[in-house]
């Protein structure tokens, strides 16, 4: 596979037609496996035989893979995404209070404020170009989760930038060098310890500060490093996927105006659109790693004992075998679009699901409520696409706010 990836759907087209999972050579010469139908890869993700534990893979630790492969910075991280068992639910008890339906949908008009004034900011950023254009990631699909995940973390405004540039080298830019990575990878963990410092210092009514409180309250609840790997993954996944998911969406409904018209006659719900945005062009490829704990058949498959297995979320999306022969249409009114796996399945299902659903959710409402006539400033063929096979969407979204 390649390391930098691209728009995965032709890939995942050849790889289905061969099964409901493939064997792959992972970047760096690594033998692996991803599942890809979406039955097959909801039974994958559930299996009580299946585990996210590293020292469930030996390769990774008696020498078959070299110390600096690519992508060992997913199989060693630690949190709550790595853990099993008893140690898992320990983790995700902690973290899951703040993502609750309840306590999400209190954050329902914070997030409408900072989606109203990223919109401004993109009206003037579009007004300022000779063309009238203006990047809709950086102007509003970035800065609104990224502001949202570092006010619930209590992250100071100072860090956000860099917080951004780094996750972006560690989790997405799967093409970075390994030396490169290593040292994003480093000075990400030393600044999630330095944003631990400031919430320790000054506690506040914030996530971190919460987890901390547990951490340093009973000791063998959450360790240093749990703490930090939780912050890592809470700060990442919580701003790199919803940004690629509003992108997407918004790529999709500039190019299929006969379904953003549905949404604004009311005759479908921006609820619709994202459900069928997340089974279409999902915002994750294929996320890394989970381990067989003994040799397992799936799909009709063996995979083997201790293999680093992909879960191929967009692949699943357009499993023809489940959402149809027209799965490769985008369609918001597909009957089976909410039934997509792409905030997963089974335990490790993401416990920010409902936060990224409200935040894509307002942030499309009000841009087409402000923008109806919004359209891309260049054709959808010509978009660059992301070099991460994790990362799913383009590089930048140049778009007109008001036609030309």
């Amino acid at each position: 596979m390649d390391p930098a990836g691209g728009c995965p759907h032709a890939l995942n087209a050849r790889l289905r037609a061969r099964g409901a999972v493939a064997d792959v050579v992972l970047p760096g010469g690594v033998p692996g496996a991803v599942v890809l139908g979406h039955e097959a890869l909801k039974e994958f993700l559930a299996h009580p035989d299946v585990a996210k534990d590293a020292r469930h893979c030996p390769a990774l630790h008696d020498g078959s893979i070299p110390r600096d492969w690519p992508l060992r910075v997913f199989a060693q991280a630690q949190g709550m995404h790595t853990a099993d068992g008893a140690d898992h639910r320990r983790l995700r008890s902690l973290v899951g209070r703040a993502f609750t339906a309840r306590q999400v949908e209190r954050l329902r008009p914070r997030v409408g404020e900072l989606a109203a004034a990223l919109l401004d900011d993109l009206g003037r950023a579009a007004a300022a170009s000779p063309d009238g254009v203006a990047d809709l990631r950086t102007h509003f699909a970035l800065p609104l989760p990224m502001g949202v995940i570092c006010e619930l973390l209590g992250v100071d405004p100072e860090h956000r930038g860099r917080l951004h540039h780094l996750s972006h080298t560690v989790i997405v830019a799967t093409d970075t060098a390994p030396a490169e990575a290593m040292a994003a990878v480093r000075e990400l963990v030393a600044l999630m310890g330095t944003i631990a410092a400031a919430r320790r210092a000054r506690p506040g009514d914030d996530l971190t500060s919460a987890l901390i409180a547990a951490h340093e309250g009973d000791g063998d609840r959450l360790s240093e490093a749990e703490l930090i790997g939780t912050m890592r993954l809470m700060l990442v996944a919580g701003h790199e996927t919803t940004l690629n998911l509003i992108s997407n969406a918004v790529r999709a409904l500039c190019t299929h105006r006969d379904q953003l018209a549905l949404v604004l006659e009311s005759k479908a719900s921006w609820s619709d659109v994202v459900d069928e945005t997340l089974r279409w062009d999902g915002p994750v490829s294929w996320f890394p790693f989970r381990y067989p704990t003994r040799d397992l058949s799936v799909g009709g498959t063996t995979l083997r004992r201790g293999a680093p297995v992909l879960a191929g979320y967009t692949a699943a999306g357009r499993d023809e075998a489940f959402h149809g022969p027209d799965a490769d249409r985008f369609d918001i009114t597909r009957p089976t679009a909410a039934r997509h796996l792409s905030f997963g399945h089974g335990a490790h299902y993401c416990v920010g699901a409902p936060l990224a659903r409200l935040e894509a959710t307002v942030a499309l409402e009000q841009l087409f409520t402000r923008f109806p006539d919004l359209e891309l400033a260049v054709p959808a063929a010509d978009l660059a696409h992301q070099r991460s096979f994790i990362g799913n969407s383009v590089e930048a979204l140049p778009v007109r706010p008001q036609p030309a």
